[in-house]
């Protein structure tokens, strides 16, 4: 098999993950929308779908990666304000999360 993106990639990572609602375009061309399940990965292919949990309750969602990012230091992962609020972690901002890819 051969993969489109950095094998690491491939595997489950772990990090933190924070969220933003902008309304601007994405990397991958498309407005950012605030009530999507959407994600920004540093690598991932645009649309692959990913499996985020909240290593804090619990809790799970599918996302698609469809931005570039995060670039803050040791943030695997941002999500959209939808898929925060999924994930319980809305008034903290960010939270520790595993991301498996789909």
């Amino acid at each position: 098999m051969i993969f489109a993106f950095a094998p690491e990639a491939a595997q489950a990572q772990c990090g933190s993950a924070s969220w933003y609602a902008l309304t601007s375009k994405t990397a991958s061309g498309e407005r950012m929308n605030p009530s999507a399940l959407t994600a920004a990965h540093r690598n991932l292919p645009f649309g692959t779908k990913v499996k985020v949990i909240n290593r804090r309750n619990g809790k799970a969602i599918v996302v698609r990666i469809n931005d570039r990012g995060p670039f803050v230091r040791g943030r695997i992962l941002d999500l959209s304000k939808a898929a925060a609020a999924k994930l319980g972690f809305l008034r903290s901002g960010h939270t520790p999360v595993c991301l498996e890819v789909n």
